[in-house]
């Protein structure tokens, strides 16, 4: 591993994730915002304070998603060509789900509040906080070995096909867990909660992303993901849309 990226990879743990975003902020004004800017800013931050926290996790649950695209779609390219992708995208993606994902989403929020939330009421959907919780733990893991793997110039030959199954697998169980996410245990939980508590978690939220990665955290991770899409040759919409049936 070389220098560079070795300081990166320690930059995430030891440094902080916000780190890993610093380069995909909005620059700042050369000069005196125009009143057009200050207004725009303005409404966005409005529009910002209007998400809840069920809303909040949930978009986020999208940029993930889109890594797990972009995981697929790598691992299909891989085993037709080990040398087809570009590791240093692989990479930069792996190194988002850990920030973004993995020491932001489910560390700091779901793990610190939904989760406990789901449990403060017993019921058939609490029994499925154990498995999210050993999901998240799993994930950590396979994204230390595509840290690790993707860190060298080249996937050794012995390597690729572990490699590619654990892009996949990986892939194939978020997938499923954020969809249980999103359709039982963000829903069980605003319901545990009620609305005072839920407001107070939204601007918790607000505060939490950040601590961790300035003010445009959310668009930051956004604007990371479509730089990573654009690099792999995933940026076009279109070319996912899927064939006509053969008649």
């Amino acid at each position: 591993m070389d220098q560079t990226r070795r300081q990166l990879l320690t930059g995430i743990t030891v440094v902080g994730a916000g780190a890993l975003l610093v380069g995909c902020r909005n620059p700042g004004n050369s000069g005196g915002a125009t009143n057009k800017e200050n207004k725009q800013s303005e409404q966005a931050d409005e529009a910002a304070a209007e998400i809840s926290a069920a809303e909040d996790l949930m978009r986020e649950h999208g940029i993930l998603r889109r890594v797990l695209v972009v995981y697929r779609e790598s691992a299909a390219k891989l085993r037709q060509d080990p040398n087809s992708v570009p590791l240093d995208a692989l990479e930069k993606a792996a190194q988002l789900f850990r920030a973004f994902g993995e020491d932001y989403h489910e560390k700091k929020l779901e793990e610190a509040f939904v989760f406990p939330g789901v449990k403060k009421r017993p019921s058939a959907t609490s029994v499925y906080v154990d498995v999210l919780t050993a999901q998240h733990v799993r994930g950590r893991e396979i994204t230390d070995y595509l840290l690790a793997v993707t860190a060298a110039d080249k996937i050794p030959a012995t390597k690729t096909e572990p490699f590619i199954g654990a892009l996949e697998s990986f892939a194939r169980m978020y997938e499923h867990h954020a969809a249980v996410e999103d359709t039982i245990i963000f829903p069980a939980w605003k319901e545990a909660i009620g609305s005072q508590e839920l407001d107070e978690a939204s601007a918790k939220f607000e505060e939490l992303e950040e601590e961790m990665f300035g003010e445009d955290g959310f668009d930051a991770a956004l604007r990371r993901i479509a730089e990573i899409e654009e690099s792999l040759g995933l940026a076009n919409l279109g070319m996912f849309t899927a064939p006509a049936p053969a008649r």
